[in-house]
């Protein structure tokens, strides 16, 4: 009986260890969630969110730890992407038995970055000093994040950094590292925190450690006032130009329907229309993402749109689908998803084509294989791949164009000016998303492009938001949600190229490239200590 007994405490505690280190690690899920933008938006939290997790995966076994991080990872990604049900659901016509599983596998794709993460964290604290897992374990995480922004086409969303748009004074030293050094300062703190919990009886140690961490963010702090006031006063005495925005509220369902193209036409243009009496007057509209929801070639409403440009006198960057044979003898035709720029003639004088395709969205990775995915792409066609050079030119401003979620990818708008744009554009249909946190999720990462590369960026979404942004990553003149909306503003033109753009965005691979490297001598160290302990 007594041995029963012993049996069945024995039992009983991995049962009750692996509940509470669960219900220790959800309250990182729950922390970052608040934190973020598209959650509870309260940034502080960001510098506690992840010590849970870090505290629970460090005192438990390698499989405790792996289960720990595919639990949070799934969690976290459930919350930041459960919109895409909706997404596959309404306009991808997919059926919920196959919708929640796609979302699923995303996520535990996604939560396969965590796992990997929390494995190479524990590793580090058990074999290196604090001091080293203070630099290794943020390396770690933005290597990893940069890992994910261009493995199997490429899916940054909503990475830690972003968490800090809230507050834009914060932001400034994304123009020196991205948005990958935000990330790094804010696992820099998890991971301090972390480390005085686990090393609560050593205060030496820690006294030493806690010294890089105030100098790295006195020095940030430093850095970020001193960019704020110096950019203050640049750019009240930077050159201007006027821009103007329109949002046309355009419902999804109806988008691409033949009788209805001619009433979005006009819906634009009477919306342009209104603007052109205002003050000051623009002398570039912007549209959004396929506002004009046709091929353009010879088609008979491309007539009312150059009535406007060239009776207003103003240029006009709308998005359309094109389509061109890939030469003259070949019976190959290529579609792509691109922004056209009309003269005041009504003659389109320039075209860019989406660089970055939205994979199962945009084109069909692997179609031959994958038949039934077919229909999210039928509404849209399938689409190819455009390039970054020869940025359209709009009087003084030579135009960068972010189409759709390309503005989530820091390597595109860096490419655009780094090929001489001194403007941004960002235009975007968000209507796939409906009321999620989605579209606050975009316009959060956006704004860090306009901060990384100090370029104004324009936003021109179908249902918002469509927003200013100006170089220092503040809002101006924000739109609302699923509601037609015009403005116009003075935006900065500047041309000058920040560190980021020259070569500070290689900050990500050379964390990768230092994890790497750690983890190999952690490796190392593992090993030699284990033959210690055989001999």
């Amino acid at each position: 009986m007594q041995i029963t007994k012993s049996w069945g405490k024995r039992a009983l505690v991995p049962v009750v260890w692996v509940f509470s280190d669960r219900l220790l690690s959800s309250a990182t899920i729950f922390l970052l969630w608040l934190a973020l933008p598209g959650g509870g938006e309260f940034w502080p939290l960001l510098a506690v969110a992840c010590v849970p997790l870090l505290v629970s995966v460090c005192k438990g076994s390698g499989r405790q730890a792996l289960l720990s991080g595919l639990f949070v990872g799934l969690g976290h990604f459930l919350l930041q992407l459960y919109w895409i049900v909706f997404v596959l659901g309404r306009y991808g016509g997919l059926p919920l038995f196959v919708s929640i599983p796609a979302l699923l596998l995303l996520c535990l794709y996604m939560a396969g970055y965590l796992v990997l993460f929390v494995l190479l964290a524990r590793l580090f604290v058990q074999q290196c000093s604090p001091l080293f897992c203070l630099c290794l374990i943020p390396c770690t995480w933005v290597g990893l994040d940069w890992l994910r922004s261009f493995l199997f086409s490429g899916f940054p969303w909503m990475d830690l950094g972003y968490g800090l748009v809230g507050v834009p004074f914060l932001l400034q030293s994304a123009d020196i590292w991205g948005h990958y050094g935000l990330t790094f300062l804010i696992v820099m703190l998890n991971t301090f925190f972390s480390l005085l919990v686990l090393y609560s009886g050593k205060k030496k140690v820690m006294g030493k450690t806690a010294i890089p961490v105030c100098l790295i963010i006195i020095v940030t702090a430093f850095y970020s006032g001193w960019r704020w006031q110096q950019l203050e006063t640049g750019l009240e005495e930077a050159e201007f130009m006027n821009v103007a925005v329109v949002q046309g509220n355009v419902d999804q369902g109806q988008k691409w329907n033949p009788s209805r193209q001619g009433s979005t036409v006009r819906g634009y243009i009477e919306q342009s229309r209104l603007l052109m009496s205002k003050t000051p007057v623009p002398e570039l509209l912007v549209w959004p993402e396929t506002s004009l929801p046709f091929y353009p070639v010879k088609h008979p409403l491309l007539a009312p749109i150059t009535q406007l440009v060239s009776g207003e006198q103003v240029m006009l960057l709308a998005g359309a689908p094109w389509y061109e044979r890939e030469n003259l003898q070949s019976t190959e035709i290529n579609f792509f998803n691109s922004s056209l720029l009309f003269d005041t003639n009504g003659d389109i004088a320039a075209r860019t084509s989406k660089s970055h395709l939205v994979p199962f969205g945009e084109y069909v990775p692997l179609q031959r294989f994958l038949p039934f995915i077919a229909p999210l792409v039928e509404a849209v066609g399938d689409f190819s791949s455009g390039e970054i050079r020869n940025p359209p030119a709009c009087k003084k401003a030579r135009i960068g164009v972010l189409i759709c979620f390309e503005s989530i990818f820091g390597d595109i708008s860096r490419k655009w000016v780094d090929a001489g744009a001194n403007l941004l554009v960002n235009m975007t249909n968000d209507a796939w998303y409906g009321r999620s946190s989605a579209p606050y999720q975009t316009l959060a990462m956006t704004r860090v492009r306009a901060v990384e590369t100090r370029r104004a960026i324009v936003r021109s979404a179908n249902t918002g938001f469509s927003v200013f942004i100006d170089p220092m990553g503040r809002l101006q003149q924000l739109s609302p949600l699923f509601a037609p909306w015009e403005a116009v503003q003075r935006v900065q033109i500047r041309e000058d190229r920040t560190i980021f753009v020259r070569g500070g965005y290689l900050f990500a691979p050379a964390c990768f490239i230092l994890a790497f490297v750690g983890f190999v001598s952690a490796g190392r160290i593992k090993r030699q200590k284990t033959k210690i302990q055989i001999k």
